[in-house]
């Protein structure tokens, strides 16, 4: 197989050659390739790309090590000597720009290197290392298709569930904390059912268009008013698909909505007034029929186990120090890799992983100013964000080492 590549190298050919979800193919390849190296037992193909490395080591708990490969349709921004100009076409049979721009590279080259450092240092404990390499997290499918094609099966079957994802914290960061961590998400579609025509003649048709920007409008008030202000809600409205040419009124319009949530009270009343307000304001312009609202996916928060978190704690300020770690509050963003606990009857720690260059937090004081500074730097999911590659990577390595150490036993225990 030749000389390992060093991290950073593969770091670099992964982000400037990302694939979208059920895609990973070359990147699944890297990855299988990586854990043969290592000694794995390496299973390739599960859930459509995903990749299972098993490292048995003799008696004691099994720990699951889990990263994404998954990248977005998104085009890059940042100027980077290795920036991608990839393209490809997406489930819908559109040709998309592709960018990792939510650092799902980052995830498999750290979980690529904690790989490397347990294998190489087997005398330092005793158990059994999962590690799952997952697809498609952007669509909120790619854990569930492991989990159908039975992960947890062929698999053993962990004791506890660990990963990262990377962040706009400084390089250096570690953002953790107990109890509902990620929010759980909610993804619609709702179809508004005109009745098309000319555009010079609108009182003969049913615009589609105006009843979906009305609904657009309405749904905005949901939060503001209709979620208390000590709950947590976000509801965004990512694409309005209607028409093709300028003087034709189409039949149909499509919104796409994605909702954010933590409590399964505030979720369900969310998503019962979308339903109510689509309906609404469809029948209010006059529409065909009642509008199609169809929940196209959904998966629950990330919960961390109180006492499992206080685990990883303890061993992050050994490791690391007291003032590497923050709390960062409720993270609205969200994450399949719950779905994974859950199927296994695993506990879960999950945490951010610091990205962004320290410099920009030169003058921050506090924790407050840092996650002040954070909202003025490219965030995930932007043309521009792009983690600072070191020491994000080689904190990214330790962290998973260090977390999975916190379980695996010492030899003869």
């Amino acid at each position: 197989m030749g000389e390992p590549a060093g991290l950073a190298a593969i770091y670099q050919h992964l982000h400037e050659n990302p694939e979208l979800s059920f895609d990973e193919t070359a990147t699944a390849a890297l990855v299988a390739a990586e854990l043969d190296r290592c000694g794995f037992d390496t299973t390739t193909g599960v859930g459509v790309t995903g990749v299972v490395g098993v490292l048995r080591n003799g008696p004691g708990p099994t720990v699951l090590l889990r990263a994404d490969m998954d990248a977005l349709p998104v085009e890059e921004q940042t100027g980077l000597a290795y920036a991608s100009t990839a393209r490809a076409t997406d489930p819908h049979g559109r040709d998309v720009p592709v960018m990792h721009a939510c650092g799902h590279d980052m995830h498999v080259t750290c979980l690529i290197g904690a790989s490397r450092s347990l294998a190489l240092d087997r005398d330092a404990w005793s158990g059994t290392l999962v590690v799952v390499f997952q697809p498609a997290e952007e669509l909120g499918t790619g854990a569930r298709a492991m989990i159908e094609d039975g992960v947890f099966d062929r698999f053993p079957r962990p004791d506890v569930v660990l990963g990262q994802h990377v962040s706009p914290l400084p390089a250096g960061t570690i953002g953790l904390r107990s109890g509902p961590a990620f929010a759980a998400s909610d993804a619609l579609r709702i179809t508004v059912h005109g009745r098309g025509g000319h555009g010079s003649r609108p009182e003969v048709t049913i615009d589609p268009i105006v009843i979906g920007a009305s609904i657009v409008t309405r749904l905005q008030t949901i939060v503001s008013r209709e979620v208390a202000g000590t709950d947590v809600a976000v509801l965004t409205v990512g694409a309005f698909h209607a028409g093709f040419k300028e003087n034709i009124i189409p039949d149909s319009a499509e919104l796409s909505l994605s909702v954010r949530t933590f409590e399964a009270g505030v979720r369900d009343r969310v998503l019962a007034a979308i339903h109510r307000v689509a309906a609404g304001e469809a029948a209010a312009g006059g529409a065909i029929r009642e509008p199609d609202v169809v929940l196209v996916e959904s998966f629950p928060a990330v919960v961390n186990s109180s006492a499992s978190t206080d685990r990883v704690r303890q061993a992050f300020t050994t490791a690391f120090g007291t003032d590497t770690l923050v709390d960062p509050g409720l993270v609205t963003g969200s994450e399949d890799v719950g779905l994974l606990a859950s199927a296994a009857g695993a506990e879960c720690v999950y945490w951010l992983l610091g990205g962004a260059d320290p410099s920009h937090f030169a003058a921050a004081q506090s924790t407050a100013e840092v996650l002040s500074t954070v909202r003025d730097l490219p965030s995930n999911h932007s043309p521009l964000f792009a983690p600072t590659i070191e020491p994000t990577l080689t904190n990214g390595v330790a962290t998973l080492t260090t977390a999975a150490l916190a379980w695996l036993a010492p030899p003869g225990r």
